[in-house]
């Protein structure tokens, strides 16, 4: 689904990613941990085309996909979420995804003017689906909740429902259980797996929660100074010699 191949980037002086090279494999939720500084938000930021790299390609479905922006790699099925949510404070939970979908007929003039039965008949069907999102996600109850209003668990789970609003093929996961307490954070983790088996969502997944990665994620893969160290599963990452002195060993929650 993903290939990173060689990908470097420079900030001055500073080589925050060197030679990167790595996959993540349709229908998987790959991990991605390391140390603060490791340059894993910087490797997002690239493949989400939020930043460009200095040299190395990235494909997406086998596509060539450097230098194209983020609304355009959205156009093409790669989303990504944020650390800290990223929603729309003053619209309600329902309004917020349906937001989502692109080149909605609502959106041009002359389809409100002269057309408008068709812009309600779309809206309907976007609403439908919103619906069933939020039903999915067990938000029913905050459904005409204005998103501002909402814990930071449920803004991770409203940005988690905003990536199924369109056909997703792979969701950049960073750090969804930041802030979050236990009992949200397990109901991101069971609605993440039930959209990776039920409808084959793919997952690259950025945590620091260990607990939260030995949940979800196979492979694993362990950066530190802005290379890859280590990639196996969580039993293998775990016991490296190399990863337990590069982050383990420093009080990462386990």
């Amino acid at each position: 689904m993903l290939k990173i191949k060689e990908i470097n980037k420079h900030f001055g002086g500073l080589h925050a990613v060197k030679d990167v090279s790595l996959e993540v494999k349709k229908g998987s939720i790959t991990g991605l941990i390391g140390p603060n500084g490791a340059g894993k938000t910087t490797l997002f930021n690239i493949i989400a085309g939020n930043i460009k790299e200095n040299s190395g390609d990235i494909f997406l479905d086998n596509e060539n996909v450097n230098g194209l922006k983020s609304h355009n790699l959205f156009e093409k099925g790669l989303l990504r979420t944020f650390q800290i949510a990223q929603e729309f404070s003053t619209l309600t939970v329902l309004e917020n995804l349906m937001m989502v979908p692109g080149n909605q007929t609502g959106e041009k003039l002359s389809y409100t003017l002269f057309n408008s039965s068709k812009v309600k008949q779309q809206e309907a069907v976007i609403k439908d689906k919103a619906i069933e999102v939020i039903k999915f996600l067990n938000l029913s109850n905050l459904t005409q909740e204005l998103a501002g209003n909402l814990s930071g668990g449920q803004k991770k789970l409203l940005e988690l429902g905003r990536t199924m609003m369109v056909d997703a093929k792979i969701v950049l996961l960073d750090e969804v259980g930041a802030g979050v307490n236990r009992t949200l954070l397990n109901e991101i983790s069971e609605a993440i797996l039930r959209l990776n088996k039920e409808k084959n969502y793919t997952f690259f997944v950025i945590e620091h929660d260990m607990e939260l990665i030995e949940k979800l994620c196979d492979p694993v893969i362990v950066m530190a100074e802005g290379s890859v160290l280590f990639k196996g599963n969580f039993s293998e990452v775990v016991s490296n010699e190399n990863v337990i002195e590069a982050y383990l060993g420093k009080g990462v929650k386990r």
